[in-house]
């Protein structure tokens, strides 16, 4: 069961693979369409929504911020460390489109971006 958990865990936290980029780790997310909205999910546990920063281009959004550890536990002797920490950026690519941001929220550790198609 370890071994699946280990698994798992590099599967959704994975560094990033650009070069040159001081980027830890990339959240993964899930992404949502329908007639008028593009809704994207992003995990962040532990991430201050009000940290996050969120850039909308012409072809992708940007999510980035920095996840510290918390708790106080940074003078502690570390037995396991499964939650990413440190600077972590996201790029989704989006369709070819034109897109506004409507709403941004945080639900139980996860930011919720809702894009409105623009037509």
């Amino acid at each position: 069961m370890l071994e699946q958990a280990e698994r798992l865990h590099r599967q959704f936290f994975h560094p990033s693979r650009q070069r040159g980029v001081r980027v830890a780790w990339e959240p993964p997310v899930d992404v949502f369409e329908d007639d008028g909205t593009y809704t994207i999910v992003v995990a962040l546990p532990g991430v201050a929504p009000e940290c996050v920063e969120v850039l909308l281009d012409s072809s992708s959004i940007l999510v980035r911020a920095s996840c510290d550890m918390s708790l106080g536990l940074s003078a502690r002797a570390i037995q396991r460390l499964e939650i990413p920490h440190g600077y972590f950026e996201r790029r989704i690519q989006l369709p070819a489109r034109r897109f506004d941001l409507a709403r941004r929220e945080s639900v139980n550790g996860c930011l919720i971006l809702t894009l409105c198609k623009v037509t």
